[in-house]
Order: structure tokens, then C-alpha cells, then sequence
């Protein structure tokens, strides 16, 4: 075994790798997520040559993937800390803690990228308090931390209560809606009520 090799599986250096690996992870899933995302909303609602918009998707994905290598790397920093001040042993706060520094640090600046993030991450937290349906494996087989799927009733109520606020929202307050929903809203909804003859009917918009 090499010295690298050594150094690589020497559980006394794993922490501190895994930092490593995390910032790689959040750099590679970054680009994964938003280089589709920026490269389809600029075909769709893009302004300006492609010269343009293709410096637009690559700011996009960069500050995507940056954001998300410095938060991983940010939170386990941050977790390694409270563990080496706790003698070693972890607290379930300590997630916590580091989360919201760690946001804070990253996504504290109002950018249309971060904004996306939080209000996506909003999302999933909202979405953790209903109630978890019960399924086969729920009482057997479930792993912990395994996620299960929301409860049927309750996320009916959900839905309905979500898609009803945001549809009234887009149509008395639109200045409140985050602005890549307002343009997807605005294609579906108010630029399919105005066309000129077929062509423009079911081919494109006017």
C-alpha cells in the first residue's frame, strides 16, 4: 500500500476527508442540478443573443455549484468542531447549529440562485410535517432515517391548499412570487390566452 493509500484509509484522517469528498459532491451534484435547469429557462424565457445567454447559464451553474461545495464543506467543518468541543461524541443539535451557520454564511445573500435553493428547501421542510402514511415496510423493514411517503389524506389537503394560494398569488400579488415560477406561470397560463392564427395557436407563442 502506498503512502497515499495509507493516508486515504487511516481512519484518524477520515473526518477531515470526508470535508473533502463532501465539497466534491456539492460541486459535481451543483452542476448536475442547474446546468439543465439555466440551459432550459434560457431556450424558454432567455433574453439577448446566445453569446448572451450561455454566460448567463454559466454563471447560473457556477454560483450553484460553488454555493453548494462551500456549504457541504462548511457543515461537516462545523460539525468537526462541535464534536472535537464535545470530547468526541455528537449532539443531535450540532446539525442544527452547523446548518444555520452554514446557511446563513452561503445562502444569506439574496441571489436568484440562492433564492431558488432556500425556497426549495423551504419546501421540503413545510412538507416534513405531515403526517408519514403507513406502509408495509414502515413497522418491519424501516431503516432509520429511510424517508416514507406522506400521508394520503393529508397531502391531498396539502396539495389542494398549495396550488390554490400560489394560483391566487400569481394573479393578485405576482410581485411575491419567486421569479422563475412567475415566468413558467406566465407561459402557461396568461401566454396561452393570446394568438394570431394557427401557427401561433399551437406552434409558438406570439
Amino acid at each position: 500500500m502506498s503512502g497515499l493509500d495509507a493516508i486515504l484509509s487511516n481512519p484518524a484522517y477520515h473526518d477531515y476527508l470526508a470535508i473533502l469528498k463532501g465539497a466534491r459532491n456539492g460541486f459535481v451534484y451543483g452542476v448536475k442540478v442547474r446546468f439543465p435547469h439555466a440551459l432550459i429557462m434560457a431556450i424558454l424565457f432567455g433574453r439577448g443573443d446566445w453569446n448572451t445567454r450561455l454566460k448567463t447559464i454559466y454563471r447560473a451553474t457556477k454560483q450553484h455549484a460553488l454555493n453548494l461545495a462551500k456549504f457541504v464543506s462548511l457543515y461537516k467543518t462545523l460539525l468537526l468542531v462541535q464534536k472535537k468541543m464535545n470530547g468526541g461524541k455528537e449532539r443531535s443539535f450540532d446539525t442544527f447549529i452547523a446548518g444555520l451557520i452554514g446557511g446563513y454564511v452561503v445562502f444569506g445573500e439574496r441571489t436568484a440562485v440562492n433564492e431558488q435553493i432556500v425556497l426549495y428547501v423551504c419546501s421540503r421542510v413545510v412538507a416534513s410535517f405531515l403526517a408519514r402514511a403507513k406502509t408495509p415496510y414502515s413497522k418491519t423493514t424501516h431503516a432509520p432515517g429511510r424517508p416514507l411517503p406522506p400521508d394520503a389524506t393529508q397531502f391531498s389537503i396539502f396539495a389542494a391548499l398549495c396550488w390554490g394560494a400560489v394560483m391566487w398569488l400569481f394573479n393578485e400579488r405576482g410581485e411575491t412570487i419567486q421569479p422563475g415560477m412567475f415566468n413558467s406561470m406566465t407561459y402557461l397560463y396568461r401566454d396561452s390566452e393570446r394568438w394570431n392564427n394557427l401557427k401561433t395557436l399551437l406552434w409558438h407563442n406570439t
